[in-house]
């Protein structure tokens, strides 16, 4: 078995012609994560710095969604538990060069399969994000416009925007469980966000949110039946349609193997001074200071402007 460990020093060549045997689009992005270093044709790398010293990525074959390859992406303790403007990770990320416009829709896919034991705590955890560059000077710290969290165990996912004032004195719902309308969000009028809670998996109660207090109409999801997969189920398929639109036209899909789980619009993603013309997408565990080891594998990654080369098996929202 040809195994190999890097940690914070890893750096990937790739080639800007991803040509591959399952698509000769050179718009395309796959990596299987076979060999024992990134794919060429993937436009993949581990970025250096502080935070990412806490991981290590292993390109190995114990543990694998097709039998292929995976990649196994770990963190330890680095900052203290005490630590509060420190986290810790071990990310993945696009090269700059091959970064989609911040106005342009594209389709990401991914697999991934947690590690025993599956972090159970209150804490904070992310296994993937999708954010819109920072250009050198920006003030403020932006949140990802799209990320799927782990919070005691289960998932969820959010989606992050400008501060859009509510329409009513109670926060256009009453309550977390928004039955009077709405999406469950967290208000930041003092940093100029608000994230709403877009989607959970089945074991997601009203209590699992506490920071989503309120309602907004101006971010709408279309619910389609089918729950995200618990943490714990085995290896978990993502396909992802993102469009940021911070001033109302954003769009997102998201599949979990294979099935639509919401449909996102509205207000999405973040139109402030300094930022860049880019969005990005970098996956892999992070967290808050903590005290204990995470891993988490992935697998397969695609990205690709147009559905069928991500959404393999199941029917396309739109060409």
């Amino acid at each position: 078995m040809n195994t190999t460990i890097r940690s914070v020093g890893l750096a990937a060549a790739f080639c800007m012609c991803c040509q591959t045997g399952a698509s000769a689009n050179s718009d395309v992005l796959i990596d299987s994560f076979d060999g024992s270093d990134f794919s060429e044709s993937g436009g993949l790398y581990y970025k250096e710095n502080y935070e990412q010293s806490a991981g290590r990525v292993e390109f190995q074959k114990a543990v694998t969604r097709n039998g292929g390859g995976a990649l196994k992406l770990s963190i330890k303790p680095l900052c203290g538990a005490t630590a509060k403007s420190c986290s810790e990770r071990a990310e993945i990320w696009e090269k700059p060069e091959l970064r989609v416009p911040y106005d342009q829709g594209v389709w990401y896919g991914f697999a991934v399969k947690f590690a025993d034991p599956v972090p159970s705590d209150d804490h904070r955890y992310l296994i993937a994000q999708w954010k819109r560059e920072i250009e050198p000077g920006a003030e403020g710290d932006f949140s990802p416009f799209l990320a799927l969290r782990l919070r005691q165990g289960k998932l969820h996912a959010t989606v992050e925007t400008n501060y859009v004032a509510p329409t009513n004195k109670n926060g256009d719902g009453v309550g977390p469980d928004c039955t009077t309308g709405g999406t469950p969000v967290w208000f930041r009028p003092e940093t100029n966000q608000m994230r709403a809670l877009v989607a959970t998996d089945a074991s997601w109660g009203q209590d699992d949110g506490p920071l989503f207090t309120s309602c907004t109409d101006a971010i709408k999801v279309i619910d389609h039946g089918n729950k995200l997969p618990a943490p714990g189920s085995g290896w978990i398929d993502f396909a992802v349609y993102t469009k940021p639109g911070p001033d109302g036209t954003g769009h997102i899909e998201l599949y979990a193997n294979g099935k639509p789980v919401v449909t996102v619009k509205g207000h999405i993603g973040h139109a402030d001074k300094g930022l860049g013309k880019n969005q990005y997408f970098k996956f892999g565990p992070y967290r808050a200071a903590h005290t204990t080891d995470w891993t988490v594998y992935y697998d397969d990654f695609r990205r690709s402007p147009r559905c069928a080369d991500v959404l393999a098996g199941a029917p396309c929202p739109m060409q």
